[in-house]
This record gives C-alpha cells, sequence and structure tokens, in this order.
C-alpha cells in the first residue's frame, strides 16, 4: 500500500529500504507526510531525478508515520528534528547527511552535489 502517492520510488518497509541502501552508492530518501512543508521536497526529489546530473543519486520516499520508517527517525543524525520532512542521504550505505523540515532546491542540490560528487558526473 502505497502512503504517500508521489512520482518517485515509495518504500513500504525498512528491510526494503535498508536493502536500496546498500545495493546504491548514493541515496537520497524523504520520510514525510502529505503535507505543506513536504511536498515540495517530493517535487524537487521528481525534478531532480530526471536531470542528467544527478542520474548517481537514486531518490526515493517514505511515510514518516509508518512504524517501518523507525530506520530513518531513530537514526543519530536526526536526534532534536522537531520539523518534517526528515531527509536522509547515505553514500556507500552509510548516512551521510541529514535534514529536517522544508527545502529549496538550492540547499537540496548544495547537499547533493557536496556528499555525492562524482569524478563522472559533469559540475
Amino acid at each position: 500500500m502505497k502512503y504517500l502517492r508521489t512520482g518517485l520510488h515509495e518504500f513500504e518497509t525498512a528491510a526494503e529500504l535498508q536493502k536500496f541502501i546498500q545495493e546504491n552508492e548514493n541515496v537520497m530518501v524523504c520520510t514525510g507526510r502529505m503535507g505543506p512543508m513536504c511536498i515540495p521536497v517530493y517535487g524537487i526529489m521528481e525534478e531532480l531525478e530526471e536531470e542528467e546530473k544527478y542520474s548517481h543519486v537514486k531518490f526515493a520516499v517514505m511515510a514518516f508515520d509508518s512504524p517501518e520508517a523507525h530506520i530513518v527517525r531513530n537514526d543519530p543524525k536526526c536526534a532534536g528534528f522537531m520539523g518534517l520532512p526528515f531527509t536522509m542521504y547515505y553514500k556507500n550505505g552509510e548516512t551521510a547527511h541529514a535534514t529536517s523540515s522544508i527545502q529549496s532546491m538550492d540547499m537540496v542540490t548544495s547537499i547533493l552535489d557536496r556528499e555525492f560528487a562524482s569524478a563522472d558526473v559533469e559540475k
């Protein structure tokens, strides 16, 4: 059952998400709800997923209120987060960066460019 109904890949279980993180070098996962702080971030992710510059990044979402989202909610990098969405950036299976609350395109691309820089990708 899909909860968020975005155009992005959505995980329903922590095991699915963990497998995806382990199988892909660069992953951005946004856990949230269909609300005013989260929807803009989903839109940014959908737009970036189509850009060649970010073809080396895998984008996905997960419903924040699902018990399975504990994999993100309980990550030490999320300690103290108060606003949704919680957005995680994974590099080589490890948490590279985390943010909370609404993000702008510039904020997201800045993190992607810094955390997921690739010699194969034109800047």
